[in-house]
């Protein structure tokens, strides 16, 4: 098969990315591989797409991911028609281009619609990413599972539901990713919420979300594949992400550390609540970020760490995505 990694710039990339480790499973399984940058999509007439793409077959012989990526990296762009791809996998991060380039995830996500229409399988669903393309996406699963929350640009909303509270309370923005600007905010630093408030409404929304003292233990990546756990051996793919002193943020590249996660009975009962949907909504691959009994993020556009889970478990949960993704192409092929 073809399979075209949709992502922001190829130069941005890294090694260690999931992404690049789905790309090395899918080459050595004799796949061929493209890299397509949302900025390189070729709008032909409403029956064909082309875009300019680095690819690699299987020809190519590569040892690791680092070699990989040099490799892809180094290949001249081709221009190829999209007809030809069978699956089109979206693998960017929206709030990367926020700033500098503003019109490129809203593209890669329109030319993702139209590549789904003219009949290619394009996961996650492009239509549905639409809706799913901030943490407003949360609120439309059952309440039970979501923390108390408020979104808002307006201090007084912020100051309302921290009283309301009567305790710390959590302030990212709605549109994020990385850890980037989330603060905790506690009843005896009011003096500083104003402030706060106005650093993360510069680039839009503010999400302000009740504090879940079981965040002090960091938080659970979990990890779904077509709505079902995904689980090798009895080794559930997630891990915890666990946050050094002093800091609030779960984050890998904030500085937390990854350990085997705890997979409970109680955990796989919140994950039920929501993987049906999921499901429907298209989202092929999701990263849930769980704190307590809690889901605090749907992580549905380059949900990273599966990688890092496969090797703190011992299992190779990148093969299983792999050849549960060859099994959905034949499907949606019918063939």
């Amino acid at each position: 098969m073809k399979i075209a990694f949709l992502i922001n710039q190829t130069h941005k990339e890294e090694s260690y990315f999931s992404t690049t480790w789905m790309a090395l499973h899918a080459l050595k399984r004799g796949h061929i591989i493209m890299y397509i940058g949302l900025a390189d999509f070729v709008y032909v007439d409403d029956t064909h797409i082309d875009a300019h793409v680095r690819q690699i077959g299987p020809e190519v012989t590569v040892s690791d991911n680092e070699e990989l990526l040099e490799k892809l990296k180094k290949q001249p762009k081709e221009r190829i028609s999209m007809m030809d791809v069978d699956i089109l996998w979206l693998r960017f991060d929206p709030v990367m281009d926020m700033l500098n380039r503003p019109w490129a995830a809203s593209m890669g996500l329109q030319f993702a619609q139209l590549l789904k229409k003219l009949g290619r399988l394009v996961i996650n669903d492009p239509d549905e990413l639409i809706q799913a393309s901030n943490k407003l996406y949360l609120e439309n699963f059952p309440r039970e599972i979501r923390p108390k929350t408020v979104v808002t640009r307006n201090y007084s909303d912020i100051l309302d539901f921290m009283n309301s509270q009567n305790d710390k309370i959590i302030l990212k923005p709605l549109k994020g990713s990385g850890g980037k600007n989330v603060f905790m905010i506690s009843p005896n630093e009011l003096h500083n919420l104003k402030q706060t408030v106005e650093v993360i409404a510069r680039d839009g929304y503010v999400i302000g979300q009740e504090y879940l003292p079981e965040a002090t233990k960091g938080d659970m990546r979990f990890f779904l594949l077509d709505g079902e756990p995904i689980v090798i051996d009895g080794k559930y793919a997630a891990l915890q992400r666990v946050q050094p002193q002093g800091e609030i943020r779960s984050n890998i590249h904030q500085g937390a550390t990854a350990e085997v996660a705890t997979v409970t009975e109680e955990t796989l009962t919140l994950v039920k609540k929501v993987s049906d949907k999921l499901r429907s909504d298209g989202m092929y691959l999701v990263g849930l970020d769980i704190v307590g009994d809690k889901i605090m993020e749907i992580n549905v556009f380059s949900p990273g760490a599966l990688s890092a889970a496969g090797q703190l478990n011992g299992v190779d949960y990148m093969e299983y995505l792999i050849t549960h993704l060859e099994q959905k192409a034949k499907t949606f092929y019918g063939n």
